[in-house]
């Protein structure tokens, strides 16, 4: 298993690195925790277009 450690910008394994809460995963491949902060970039880009998430007033209302 690998995660993405948010203080160091880098892929950590299991046995190595932070601790959990300043880390993103766990991911089976080393090249999915590389791509944590785009995987999340795109889950938040989608989140925002999302009426039921989105809590920005209405600027045609």
């Amino acid at each position: 298993m690998y995660w993405y450690c948010l203080t160091h910008n880098k892929v950590e394994g299991e046995d190595d690195g932070c601790a959990d809460r300043q880390r993103l995963g766990p991911y089976a491949t080393r090249e999915e925790a590389q791509a944590a902060l785009a995987k999340v970039e795109e889950r938040n880009d989608v989140w925002d277009e999302d009426p039921a998430w989105n809590d920005d007033p209405d600027p045609a209302a």
